[in-house]
């Protein structure tokens, strides 16, 4: 299987979006920039899913910006009030899965287990069609 490339917003002049790269094995790496000033840079294998939550999105960056101050939160140990905070924004952001018949929406949930993960612009979740990464710009 040939491997491709996709950098997402790689001159930070697209602003305004949200993604969900879904984990699987299609031959496609989509790379991103995140964490805020950490500027680490993430790429994951699989299928990319416009998603919608405009209170989200300001949200998002609300918690990873001003709470966090843009400098990254791998490997933080998130207490559980933002935690819950977190859970709560994720939970704001609409899927639409289809199983070729109907197409419904569906509210993402953060994977709790790879919260160590959860950084701005990159964070676990879990959609109806199994484990992603929500996306969104950085904002560094």
């Amino acid at each position: 299987m040939n491997r491709r490339f996709v950098f997402l917003d790689p001159d930070g002049m697209a602003g305004g979006w949200l993604y969900v790269v879904v984990v699987a094995r299609t031959g496609v790496f989509y790379q991103q920039q995140y964490g805020g000033t950490a500027c680490r840079q993430g790429q994951l294998e699989g299928f990319l899913v416009p998603v919608f939550g405009p209170d989200a999105l300001d949200a998002l960056r609300l918690l990873f910006e001003n709470t966090f101050r843009g400098a990254g939160t791998r490997n933080y140990t998130w207490p559980d009030d933002e935690r819950d905070a977190l859970r709560a924004i994720i939970e704001d952001v609409s899927y639409w899965a289809s199983d070729g018949h109907t197409e419904q929406p569906h509210n993402l949930r953060l994977d709790e287990s790879r919260i160590r993960d959860a950084d701005e612009a990159w964070v676990p979740v879990i959609t109806p069609d199994g484990p992603g990464t929500l996306l969104w710009f950085n904002s560094d």
